[in-house]
């Protein structure tokens, strides 16, 4: 059988790009609010449709997960994600709770954790998108089941434990390009009416907004 070290060192059967080929299915599980903040750091809005294509880059979908805290009365949030389901994303959703210091927040580690290994049987590859270290366990359990391990995130927001036990890291500030949205008006789907926004979170961008 051949090691890593066989098959990307000088006498190497397979390219890097080889490798990287050979995904098999895969399953996408999406940590909305973690993107939402590193999208926020680097200063640009996310574009779905592309960011589904930029990690499928042509392998086979088995399913892609949208994990986000809602708030059942904010019409916006709900239209967005009404817009996510009925363009491929399968949304796992989670009321906010509020903690004492008044902020609200809902965590779902447990649900990504929970269905990355239920499915295991059904992909070959994972591409996380998160950076939260505890998330680390789980996917590790995943790739001793012969699961390949890709996690995207930005790197300041990213735990090195959860690179650490990854087949492949993706820093998101290598591929923002890729997957953010062009100028308004530039696309006519119905996801530019909506912008994702944890209900914690909606103070803060709009300071930010009405500072430019």
């Amino acid at each position: 059988m051949l090691n890593t070290h066989q098959i990307l060192g000088h006498d190497s059967v397979f390219t890097p790009e080889q490798v990287l080929e050979n995904r098999g299915r895969i399953a996408i599980f999406i940590d909305g609010s973690n993107l939402f903040y590193a999208a926020l750091q680097l200063g640009i809005e996310i574009d779905y449709t592309k960011l589904l294509s930029r990690l499928t880059a042509g392998s086979r979908l088995f399913r892609a997960f949208f994990y986000t805290g809602v708030d059942r009365t904010n019409e916006k949030q709900q239209g967005f994600l009404l817009w996510m389901r009925r363009n491929g994303y399968r949304v796992v959703a989670k009321d906010l709770v509020q903690l004492p210091d008044g902020s609200k927040k809902a965590n779902l580690d447990v649900e990504v954790a929970v269905d990355m290994m239920a499915l295991v049987d059904s992909y070959d590859t994972a591409v996380l998108v998160s950076g939260d270290g505890d998330l680390a366990y789980a996917v590790d359990a995943a790739s001793y089941q012969g699961v390949r391990i890709e996690v995207v995130s930005l790197r300041s927001m990213t735990s090195d434990s959860l690179i650490n036990v990854s087949d492949r890291y993706i820093d998101l500030d290598g591929i923002k390009d890729d997957i953010r949205k062009g100028a308004r008006g530039s696309n006519p789907t119905a996801q530019h009416n909506y912008t994702y926004r944890p209900l914690s979170s909606i103070a803060v961008l709009d300071e930010a907004e009405s500072h430019p």
